[in-house]
């Protein structure tokens, strides 16, 4: 099993338990060759923000389990971050976190002559998006979704 899709699948439900149990949350799983080597990025968060003793602890939990279950027959890097600021947007909770925040979302495929949408998240209903984009309300089906991210904001 080594395609980036395959290895995610069946590392998610492998550590999710211990992530839950360490009070971590799991934002995001990449699995991906990078200037000649694999890479597994797995992306924690956790209430107050993550430090980088909270990524070594992780890292050291998730990573021998990973070994012993085998689910990558190969040499890989494992790294554990925080999401960072521009956090990926994946699941519901996400989304309803986001609720009046800036982000931006790439679609599948084009609506209305265009695939990205960069606004303030409204409202979230009917597993569609509320994004107010330039004065205008643009419903954005959540399943034709490529990616969406949060758009941090600096105060001036």
């Amino acid at each position: 099993m080594d395609t980036p899709d395959l290895v995610t699948k069946a590392v998610t439900p492998l550590i999710e338990p211990i992530l839950d149990e360490m009070d971590f949350e799991l934002v995001d799983i990449e699995y991906l060759s990078e200037h000649g080597r694999w890479v597994l990025r797995i992306f924690v968060d956790k209430e107050g923000g993550m430090t980088v003793a909270d990524c070594a602890r992780v890292s050291r939990e998730v990573g021998d389990l990973i070994d012993v279950k085998d689910h990558i027959p190969h040499e890989y890097v494992l790294e554990v971050s925080s999401p960072g600021l521009n956090r990926p947007l994946k699941k519901e909770k996400d989304i309803l976190w986001a609720i009046g925040r800036k982000v931006k979302v790439k679609m599948g495929r084009p609506l209305k002559g265009r695939r990205n949408f960069t606004g303030y998240l409204r409202s979230f209903q009917d597993s569609t998006l509320y994004l107010e984009v330039e004065n205008n309300l643009v419903a954005l089906p959540w399943g034709h979704v490529a990616k969406a991210n949060l758009v941090y904001e600096f105060d001036n």
